[in-house]
């Protein structure tokens, strides 16, 4: 298992300074043991593995399943590196709310700073934006980013580290990216890494998921038409806004069910059923009111006039969101048959595995390096013999 998000509780309140202080210099020291070990670029690779991570994070007294573990911990570890960076050959950009914004400009910084080429900090500042984009318009799981950090090495490589929050269950799901080659990862289709969540929804649209690869390809045709040529499905998807309550009741497919007159226009779209066996798992925000948006108009007009070769094109332009990119799926859907994915990229926990082979065997392999490799940081980094105790004893427990 390899693909995926974690999902914890959502938390409230902040981290004392006491503990975050302690933290940041456990977490210093960790971080020089291992990149002395091992390396810059496989320093980045193992933050991209939520085990790896959420190890990391217990071990530096973070609680294994709070949201707050993933913010925190990538605080400490911003502050242990500061202005050690280029001695360490490790760089972090962005943070928690209204610093994952800046992330772009922190990147270019270092670009600078570094003396990158031009060419590989901007792929680097696209990786970061669109892998944001990806997880907050095409997997539409109801979970809104708040918070988006950006690892990176000398070399090159880099990870994405982005978390979104729930408030209707109170969780939060965490989304890891990997990278060492810019042309080696395909962002709208399966690129996530890692293991995943307990946490699994029943209805989300999964734009990544290879099986909705026909429903984007007919997005890109749509646009390709032409605004006016969009805009008559659009308005047919709003006119016959009931087509799917009908093709339930009529066991019909989606396209036959645009053909009859009789249709009545609902506000509310669509529902959770069963058509000739198969569950139809709709996402709930698709249980919208589906009428006239004139930002939606403008952001289609400005796509078609664009005319992006691909799908990933697509979701680059400046405006493209969720919105967009749910009313073009669901044109692609309903009036012409091209059924996208709902299945939840999450797998299951971000645990080894369980002793009673649920949620799968657990690795021991897999189970054993994660636990060497944090004992061997630990007796290695310079703090107190007791805290070195407490580090071993919690990473054990």
């Amino acid at each position: 298992m390899k693909r995926g998000i974690a999902t914890m509780t959502l938390d409230a309140g902040k981290c004392p300074p006491w503990l975050f202080e302690r933290m940041v210099k456990l977490g210093r020291s960790m971080t020089d043991v291992l990149i002395e070990e091992y390396g810059p670029d496989e320093y980045i690779k193992r933050v991209a593995d939520p085990v790896w991570f959420q190890s990391l994070g217990t071990v530096l007294a973070f609680d294994w399943n709070a949201s707050g573990l993933t913010t925190i911990l990538t605080a400490a570890l911003k502050e242990a590196i500061r202005g050690r960076e280029l001695e360490l050959g490790v760089f972090i950009a962005g943070g928690k709310g209204a610093t994952s914004r800046k992330t772009p400009d922190e990147i270019e910084q270092w670009g600078g700073v570094l003396s990158l080429p031009e060419k590989t900090t901007n792929n680097l500042v696209y990786s970061s934006k669109m892998s944001a984009k990806v997880d907050s318009s095409l997997i539409q799981d109801d979970y809104t980013l708040y918070h988006h950090a950006f690892f990176f090495s000398k070399n090159g490589a880099w990870t994405v580290v982005q978390q979104g929050m729930n408030t209707q269950n109170a969780t939060a799901r965490r989304y890891h990216w990997y990278s060492d080659n810019p042309a080696d990862i395909e962002f709208t289709q399966e690129p996530h890494k890692g293991i995943v969540s307990q946490l699994f929804r029943k209805s989300t649209r999964n734009l990544v998921d290879k099986k909705s690869k026909k429903n984007k390809d007919i997005s890109i045709e749509l646009v390709e038409s032409g605004y006016k040529t969009l805009m008559k499905d659009i308005e047919l998807l709003r006119k016959h806004s009931g087509a799917v309550s009908r093709m339930i009741a009529l066991k019909t497919s989606p396209y036959q069910a645009f053909q009859g007159d009789a249709l009545k226009n609902q506000q509310q779209v669509f529902v959770f059923a069963e058509f000739d066996g198969v569950e139809f798992k709709h996402h709930a925000v698709e249980m919208e009111d589906f009428t006239k948006s004139k930002y939606l108009e403008r952001i289609l007009q400005r796509v078609t006039y664009e005319n992006p070769e691909d799908f990933e094109s697509l979701l680059s332009i400046k405006g493209v969101g969720g919105k967009t990119i749910r009313a073009l799926s669901l044109v692609s859907e309903i009036i012409y048959g091209a059924e996208p994915s709902y299945q939840d990229p999450a797998r299951y926990s971000f645990a080894h595995g369980g002793k009673d082979v649920t949620p799968y065997p657990i690795d021991r392999t897999t189970y054993d390096q994660t636990i060497g490799i944090l004992q061997h940081a630990v007796r290695r980094s310079k703090i107190s013999p007791s805290e070195k105790d407490k580090a071993l004893h919690r990473l054990l427990k």
